[in-house]
């Protein structure tokens, strides 16, 4: 009696556990749907939807450091530049293949997240906050005095970026460029949704819930949150390359302030945590900002500052949850 009486509960505790993690191709099916859609709206925009793709990526990196792990950084923007220089002077200097070009930007941001996480991971909270807006500003002063291999100010443009797998050139319309960002944004959140389903995601959020219960559970948190530093960026890296790659130049910014400090309202606007609101947030920031500058150039961030405060007084999932909730209740009320 016992058990039956208990096999039913332990099923309905495991069913909502299942529905929480969904499949790893939904979300980049989706994006992949809604990135067509938005070509065919929108042709003449296809540098636009390019755009989008590769800020996207970098909020997604970002997110499984904010959103997932709980460790804040301010210095995102070191991760993709390095990412960015990396695909440039691989081209420069060596291959203008675009794969191995990302490979190299792949690289080239795992390992520098790993190295400079063994230390910056050893604090936390505002500590941690200030240390990697320090380290950022450490790498832009670098990029600056090596003007012989950065461009400097001027920034580094004179590479040639080779055809997709020797058949697809990247073209003046944007096109080439569209897929090749989208096609390595769906891949980005195959990987992602396939990491955060993995034990190795799972005690990330254990980890994130609290550090010292995981620890007294065996788990090495240092490793582990040095793991998904280096797996962040690795796609911050890729991000940079992607947009080093479409747009045939890398300058400074992309190591500076601005670009970590957009990356992280991005991630509110979308929703930390899940994944989708990389995209989400990515696409309504980029989209605010061609509208509001496009129309305003002097005043566009009033436009940005009121869809933030909005998101933060009005949170989505909040009134999702509170009309669903409602739905409910009026289906409950219902003879």
């Amino acid at each position: 009696m016992t058990t039956t009486a208990q096999a039913p509960a332990a099923t309905e505790i495991t069913r909502p556990r299942a529905r929480a993690m969904p499949p790893p191709w939904r979300l980049p099916l989706a994006t992949i749907a809604a990135a067509i859609v938005a070509s065919l709206l929108w042709p003449d925009q296809l540098g636009l939807v390019s755009r989008v793709a590769s800020t996207a990526l970098l909020v997604l990196s970002l997110d499984l450091l904010v959103g997932y792990a709980g460790i804040a950084t301010l210095g995102q923007a070191a991760l993709f530049g390095v990412g960015a220089y990396g695909a440039g002077l691989f081209a420069q200097q060596v291959h203008g293949d675009p794969l191995l070009g990302l490979l190299v930007a792949a690289a080239a941001g795992a390992c520098l997240a790993a190295a400079s996480g063994a230390f910056l991971l050893r604090f936390e909270g505002f500590t941690l906050l200030m240390l990697t807006i320090a380290f950022a500003q450490i790498l832009l002063s670098l990029a600056s005095t090596f003007r012989g291999l950065t461009g400097g100010d001027d920034g580094l443009s004179d590479f040639t970026v080779s055809p997709i797998l020797g058949l697809w050139e990247f073209d003046l319309e944007g096109r080439v460029g569209a897929i090749y960002a989208v096609a390595v944004l769906a891949a980005g959140l195959y990987l992602s949704r396939r990491v955060a389903n993995s034990p190795f995601g799972l005690s990330i959020r254990g980890i994130h819930e609290s550090r010292a219960r995981m620890a007294a559970l065996g788990t090495p948190v240092r490793q582990r949150l040095i793991g998904i530093y280096a797996l962040s960026g690795m796609l911050a890296g890729v991000a940079g390359a992607v947009t080093a790659q479409i747009n045939g130049i890398v300058g400074l910014d992309s190591l500076g302030f601005p670009l970590s400090a957009e990356a992280l309202v991005m991630l509110v606007l979308g929703g930390a945590g899940n994944l989708s609101g990389s995209v989400i947030g990515a696409s309504v920031f980029t989209l605010l900002h061609h509208t509001a500058a496009s129309i305003d150039p002097y005043h566009w961030l009033f436009v940005i500052g009121i869809a933030l405060m909005a998101v933060v007084l009005f949170p989505p999932a909040a009134l999702a949850q509170k009309a669903w909730d409602r739905v409910r209740g009026t289906r409950k009320a219902a003879p």
